[in-house]
């Protein structure tokens, strides 16, 4: 499961990146259209009872790390930012996840997290991003390791993992879809003419990345599912260098090697 959304997560920051240079615009279409896709499924399924503060709580961080995430987009290419900001995640996301959810930390999922962290650091080292697009890329990575503690706790909290999922989305697509699409106000309805498609496209994926993410965080080791989730660094290695023509050198090829071999740890040992 966090392969697969490891690798859709990978392919929506990439439709993301290649877009219109209004990335705030961007990334309101993307969460407005999650938001549109699930909203059907709100008269459906039950109401996600005893997750709502922790719903507000995704909410919150959700907020930065978009925020984050539009600035260090704007200011550096995908391969230079992308795996800072996914990189730094899983070990800030396994230190909250044992002292908040007392997950258990075995030698093979540190052993597991310490090789992705490293391959991490090999990817970001070489042609290391400028300053201020590093410093947003770390806020995005420690934005997305509270986002996955709450939602860890709260897809726990709800009868059904479902409801969670659902208003989840429709609460990141009206609340920080909507607050993007008015922070951009007239730009917005011009660069939604051309890239709508892309956004519904990439709308849809997220549903399935992060879906598939909350189903695996409901039931297993958040830090060994986080750092697996971390995959989607070598997915955007590739799709870097092979859609966006990006330069991606021998050492950020180690580095995504190395986050491979971290994966593997995790998946046969943990």
């Amino acid at each position: 499961m966090m392969i697969g959304s490891g690798m859709t997560h990978a392919t929506v920051n990439a439709i993301f990146k290649a877009g219109g240079s209004d990335k705030m615009s961007g990334r309101a279409m993307i969460d407005g259209s999650s938001a549109l896709i699930v909203m059907p499924f709100a008269f459906i399924v039950p109401l996600p009872h005893g997750a709502w503060l922790w719903l507000a709580g995704s909410l919150a961080a959700h907020l930065v790390y978009l925020s984050c995430l539009v600035r260090a987009f704007a200011l550096a290419d995908m391969s230079a930012v992308y795996p800072v900001m996914r990189g730094s995640a899983p070990v800030i996301a396994a230190i909250a996840s044992v002292l908040v959810l007392g997950d258990a930390m075995t030698l093979a999922i540190a052993l597991g997290i310490a090789f992705v962290s490293m391959g991490t650091l090999l990817v970001a080292l070489r042609n290391a991003p400028p300053l201020r697009a590093l410093g947003w890329a770390l806020g995005t990575g420690a934005a997305i390791a509270a986002y996955t503690v709450i939602d860890a706790r709260g897809v726990r909290a709800t009868p059904a993992a479902i409801s969670y999922v659902v208003w989840n989305f429709i609460a990141t697509g009206v609340g920080i879809g909507g607050y993007f699409a008015l922070r951009r106000g007239r730009e917005f309805v011009i660069a939604a003419r051309t890239q709508w498609r892309a956004g519904a496209i990439a709308g849809a994926l997220s549903i399935v990345s992060y879906g598939l993410a909350l189903g695996a965080y409901r039931l297993g080791n958040v830090a060994r599912l986080a750092a697996l989730r971390e995959t989607s660094i070598v997915f955007g290695l590739i799709i870097a260098a092979v859609f966006l023509h990006e330069h991606v050198n021998r050492t950020r090829a180690l580095g995504g090697g190395l986050i491979a071999l971290g994966a593997a740890v995790l998946i046969m040992l943990a």
